[in-house]
């Protein structure tokens, strides 16, 4: 085999915050779409939540704390040259040859490509083999319509996902699937559920979407907040002070809220929570850690969106649970 051919093969997978690209990503472990994969997960939070549902890569890597386009750029780079630097070092024992990058929802497959292609060593090493775009199926125009960086994530993408079609209504997502192939009429577009692959409409004959242009809409900045419910005593009777709390902020600040995600401890086990604005999925019960694993990030949500205050959030959460246990 020539350098060229071992090369290790990137495939990116984007979307906007809360499109399912970690669920989507669980089951193609699960199913082995890829190759003993080398994963790389990055989380704008600076608590990561990703990488404890991710098991079956055969090494995963977690950028945690800012987005790969911007804060971790650098530590995007390193990491990129210690992965090449080890396969060099160690060509005479078995190596993965798949590099599935998860980004965070707020980065731009293209800036990271290029970042790529723009760094000697890295483009050397390293060959894009797909751009993954994953869209949520119910939210999706409505991103279109207001965030710059859906349109720029969609426009990267060689391969379009759309999620979560089991909630959208047809002529809806024939609505959506007509207006990202006006965006991106290149990409192939597939649908899926929970992971596994769904049959799109036809959609030949429906109109797309009006979308502003680009330059009309404005980035104000999405921030993160991580709570440890740890320290808030979130067990018992606490734990439904909390879903309470977090029904009602979603309820009343949906908008602004763009993304709710965490494994928390409940009195019926391990549960992972998910919310796309004011849509809270369903929450999923995970199987309980072995008692020889490493510590994970269970106990913790991250809350990302637009004019957060972590100081008011911890004494809304504080005042909530307190006064449900006098």
């Amino acid at each position: 085999m020539n350098f060229e051919e071992n090369r290790l093969r990137l495939t990116i997978i984007g979307g906007f915050l809360g499109a399912g690209k970690s669920t989507w990503l669980r089951h193609q472990l699960f199913e082995k779409t890829y190759d003993q994969p080398h994963v790389i997960v990055n989380e704008v939070a600076s608590h990561a939540v990703d990488d404890t549902l991710l098991e079956g890569a055969r090494c995963l890597d977690v950028l945690a704390g800012g987005c790969v386009c911007c804060d971790q750029k650098e530590q995007m780079i390193a990491l990129l040259h210690r992965i090449c630097n080890d396969r060099s070092s160690t060509q005479d024992t078995p190596q993965t040859r798949q590099l599935v990058f998860e980004m965070s929802g707020v980065a731009d497959p293209g800036q990271v490509l290029t970042t790529i292609k723009n760094d000697p060593i890295l483009n050397r090493h390293i060959i894009l083999e797909e751009i993954i775009v994953v869209v949520d199926a119910l939210h999706g125009l409505d991103q279109l319509r207001t965030e710059p960086l859906s349109r720029r994530q969609i426009e990267a993408a060689d391969q379009i996902l759309i999620t979560k079609t089991d909630n959208c209504d047809e002529q809806t997502l024939e609505t959506l699937l007509a207006t990202l192939r006006q965006v991106n009429p290149a990409s192939e577009h597939r649908a899926s559920v929970f992971g596994v692959e769904k049959t799109l409409p036809d959609a030949s004959s429906a109109q797309p979407a009006q979308l502003p242009k680009l330059d009309d809409l404005t980035d104000e900045p999405l921030l993160s907040c991580s709570l440890n419910l740890d320290e808030f005593g979130t067990n018992g009777n606490s734990w439904v002070s909390f879903s309470v709390w977090l029904s009602a902020m979603l309820h009343t600040h949906g908008s602004q809220m763009v993304r709710v995600k965490g494994v928390v401890r409940t009195p019926g086990g391990r549960l992972l929570l998910q919310s796309v604005r004011k849509v809270m999925q369903a929450p999923e019960i995970l199987p309980d850690l072995p008692e020889s694993a490493e510590p994970s990030s269970d106990n913790t949500i991250v809350l990302i969106g637009r004019g957060m205050n972590q100081e008011r959030i911890h004494k809304s959460l504080h005042h909530v649970i307190t006064k449900a246990a006098n």
